[in-house]
């Protein structure tokens, strides 16, 4: 298990959770380093459906405009089908971390994909619990990795956004010389 720095955000809405993301790229936190994971809603008054158009991956349904601007900015994009969560969303590098916990490469034992996913970038389980129940609860996770001072940054960015809560995940302290 790798362990990163990062920082966790929960989001109540779509929208505020756009607006950190916003903050973000204007503070100057590399998007390639940032994740965002919801729920695909369904609504029996819409059309929903997933699908890629060249390099990139399209969503018809109520939060269509939302989704598809981050499947732009952000790299890497997937829908999944969680057991106990429902369809998820989501961009970025956690993505890669979600399908290494399907692939087998991270030990799953009682935790999902998603939670498997989080815990290879040393995010501990209490933290994961409490972040699958806001998925549940149709709210938005944003997520930034990266060196100490990247995350401390996003941090300070994120915590002017007013999220609904949010945590930082110390990865593995460097070794002190003697």
């Amino acid at each position: 298990m790798t362990k990163e720095n990062s920082v966790v955000a929960v989001y109540q809405t779509h929208t505020e959770a756009d607006h950190a993301v916003k903050e973000l790229q204007h503070g100057g936190v590399d998007l390639r380093k940032l994740s965002i994971v919801g729920r695909g809603y369904h609504t029996d008054e819409q059309v929903v459906g997933y699908y890629t158009a060249g390099d990139r991956m399209k969503y018809w349904g109520k939060l269509g405009a939302f989704w598809g601007g981050f499947w732009g900015l952000l790299f890497g994009s997937a829908f999944f089908m969680i057991p106990g969560i429902g369809p998820i969303l989501a961009a970025g590098p956690v993505v890669a971390w979600i399908v290494a916990a399907l692939e087998g490469a991270v030990e799953i034992g009682a935790l999902g994909a998603l939670g498997a996913g989080l815990y290879s970038i040393g995010i501990p389980k209490d933290s994961i619990v409490k972040y699958e129940v806001a998925l549940k609860t149709d709210q938005f996770l944003l997520i930034v990795h990266g060196t100490a001072a990247e995350v401390m940054r996003a941090k300070d960015i994120i915590e002017s956004t007013r999220p609904v809560q949010f945590s930082l995940h110390p990865g593995e302290l460097p070794a002190v010389a003697a």
